[in-house]
């Protein structure tokens, strides 16, 4: 009713009769409250708030006093953010730069090599990696990890302006898991179960994560890779038609793998992304972009039960077309360089009259040019379980041979990418599935796959053709690798305007770099080291504040100000009374009683000789002389207030335990302070290299 009433107060409506008491009471007291409230606002509030100003305007000015802004904390805070630009800035920079092409590229002198990096498995974090991992954990994991992988990209752009990047698939970590708009999102009923942690979240991510989530995830990928773009130049290096970056290839956890893959969910990736099967000529090399993924459901156990054709049905028409569509591509490159390309009047011609002999056709036969070919997988092919993956894999070092044995152990299970597969995965393709891909592609002399997160490189089977291939290091931190990195290649193939190599080519038209970027726990454990030493500096120098005496760091508290009047008479020390006292009873002969006041500090503990000659203020007074004496704050009888009618000798014993006492509350007090100081200033700047990106 009282919300009624209000409401209808302030709209000026017209309150029903019987409610006009209620009414009134209720007005009189919003006045009265609303009078009260000003009052106290003109007056105490407003004395309040003067008082409160003045306090924090005095504190502001003592901590920017020169004294305390060169002091021993803020050179301390200074250095940290010297180690906190290196450990979040400078070390990519360092790293990256290390891995300069200069540095181990060993081409001919005078060479323009094409220059091409590979990055795997960014997979980039979200609700499906951590599942139940609470606020803010999961969104700070988030973005630290995002950072790490844009400050090591935005490195790698300026430093190594690279032609090209291609990425080897896995760019989202739970892309596959988000529903699409098409129909309704549910796990095929066959293939391998999740696990029993996913099981719990499925039916949460699909009721609350969809497109506009997988969008917002795509934009927060273009934030990091396309955006960052820039940082490597516009302009083209000599002999590029352009730079190029391709992030057309899925991963298992964009689109799922073999017989598990969800049409709409591999259209939307396409839509955004490109081809998932594509054809690239960089560098006169010809690059093989193979969805590996789909192209395993035609030979899953699952295919003969279920029409899996509009799976792995593109990839295979792909393949069967892909050594003309090869050709096709390696002609339109050498046609654009050696300007061979034919331009045609525009007409308007009915397609039945058309005459179209006059327009030239592709050579795709065995004779026309063709480039090396270089294919992409974002799962690597087959190989023995436990062939060794060499020295750079960091899981595991390869099993130190026995005496007298030159090769590799083998098989090395620890050192070897296991043979194993589960939900949506698969460590590696089939046996069948991989020598189909050699064959089909054709001309291969290198492989690069990704998934595995670390580095691994063989040499496979004469069946796969004898190829090389490397499994490229995951960009992240987050992968449980803990030294990322990513893959630099250099091509260099000169040929004529027929597409044949010069006289002068290399026979190794391809050279690989890994490229490490750093350690994410090394940096953290310096961070731990420099804390560890900071809070021992800062410790030595809050012991040394009494001993030495240091200039404390430490404000005193701030005094309040005096509110009541203070006289002169009740100021004065009691010894100016009694020495007035004596001396008018010397010169008038009548005697005078001193009764101390409850409030003097240096009252008389017991009685005292009232004989002119036991004052030693008189004498000292007489010695000083007059005026000044009260100026020098020795009172109106001019002597210093010093008393030796109490027990010296306890009385210094008790001296030395109060300094002590105040000697350890001082050193307490300067640790936490600095130590404050210190801690809010240097999580405040980290906070802001965070958020900043």
């Amino acid at each position: 009713m009282s919300r009624v009433l209000y409401q209808q107060l302030n709209s000026n409506s017209k309150v029903p009769s019987q409610l006009q008491p209620i009414a009134n009471a209720l007005k009189a007291g919003l006045q009265h409250t609303a009078n009260m409230l000003g009052a106290w606002v003109t007056g105490p509030g407003r004395h309040l708030a003067t008082a409160v100003g003045g306090r924090i305007a005095r504190r502001v000015r003592a901590n920017l006093s020169a004294r305390r802004l060169l002091s021993f904390p803020h050179m301390l805070v200074l250095v940290w953010v010297v180690v906190l630009l290196y450990g979040e800035r400078w070390v990519f920079d360092s790293k990256v730069n290390d891995c300069d092409w200069d540095h181990w590229e060993k081409w001919p002198k005078g060479t323009k090599p094409h220059h091409l990096i590979f990055v795997a498995d960014p997979q980039l974090i979200d609700p499906h990696s951590y599942p139940g991992r609470p606020w803010p954990l999961n969104p700070l994991t988030v973005t630290i990890t995002d950072n790490y992988l844009r400050h090591g990209y935005k490195a790698l752009q300026r430093h190594l302006h690279p032609d090209s990047v291609f990425f080897l698939g896995d760019l989202f970590d739970g892309g596959r898991e988000w529903k699409t708009r098409q129909g309704k999102f549910v796990d095929p009923k066959w293939g391998r179960p999740r696990s029993k942690d996913e099981q719990e979240w499925v039916e949460t991510w699909h009721n609350k994560y969809g497109e506009e989530f997988w969008l917002d995830e795509y934009k927060r990928f273009g934030d990091i890779f396309f955006d960052n773009w820039k940082e490597g130049n516009e302009a083209p290096g000599p002999w590029q038609r352009g730079r190029k970056l391709v992030a057309s290839l899925p991963g298992n956890h964009d689109v799922g793998f073999g017989a598990q893959v969800q049409l709409p969910v591999r259209n939307r990736f396409s839509a955004f992304f490109g081809d998932v099967n594509r054809v690239d000529v960089v560098g006169n090399h010809t690059i093989v972009s193979v969805d590996g993924l789909s192209l395993s459901a035609g030979t899953s156990e699952y295919r003969d039960a279920h029409d899996l054709k509009p799976i792995y049905g593109p990839t295979h028409q792909f393949l069967d077309d892909i050594k003309a569509t090869k050709r096709r591509a390696v002609q339109e490159e050498l046609s654009f360089w050696h300007g061979t390309e034919k331009h045609y009047a525009h007409e308007v011609e009915e397609l039945n009259k058309a005459d179209l002999s006059r327009f030239p056709r592709s050579d795709v036969s065995d004779k026309a040019p063709d480039f090396p070919t270089i294919l992409l997988t974002h799962v690597p092919l087959y190989r023995n379980p436990g062939t060794p993956c060499g020295p750079r894999r960091e899981h595991w070092p390869p099993t130190k041979p026995p005496k007298g044995q030159d090769s590799p152990v083998m098989p090395d299970n620890r050192n070897a990418i296991s043979i194993t597969g589960g939900y949506q995965y698969q460590n590696v393709l089939n046996e069948a599935d991989s020598v189909k891909l050699i064959q089909s592609v054709g001309n291969v002399i290198h492989v690069f796959s990704g998934d595995d997160h670390d580095y691994c490189e063989v040499v496979h089977s004469p069946a796969k053709g004898g190829v090389r291939e490397i499994t490229v290091k995951s960009m992240s931190m987050a992968m449980g690798v803990p030294t990322p990195g990513f893959l630099m290649a250099s091509l260099y193939n000169p040929v004529d305007a027929e597409g044949h190599p010069l006289p002068d080519a290399p026979a190794v038209t391809l050279q690989t770099h890994l490229c490490l970027l750093p350690n994410q726990i090394h940096t953290y454990m310096q961070y731990i080291v420099f804390f560890v030493a900071t809070f021992v500096l800062l410790t030595v120098r809050a012991l040394l504040v009494p001993a030495i005496p240091l200039t404390p760091f430490a404000l005193e508290p701030m005094k309040p100000s005096t509110v009541l009047p203070v006289f002169k008479d009740k100021v004065d020390p009691p010894e100016a009374y009694v020495a007035g006292n004596r001396a008018r009873t010397m010169s008038t002969g009548t005697s005078s009683h001193y009764m101390p006041s409850r409030l003097s500090a240096t009252a008389p503990r017991g009685v005292r000789s009232t004989s002119p000659s036991s004052s030693p203020s008189s004498r000292w007074q007489s010695r000083r002389g007059g005026r000044s004496a009260k100026r020098w704050g020795w009172g109106d009888d001019g002597g210093p207030r010093i008393h030796l009618d109490t027990n010296l000798y306890d009385g210094a014993k008790e001296d030395r335990r109060v300094g002590g006492r105040k000697a350890l509350g001082m050193v307490g007090r300067e640790l936490w302070t600095t130590t404050w100081r210190v801690v809010w200033m240097v999580v405040l700047f980290w906070v802001y290299l965070t958020r900043k990106g």
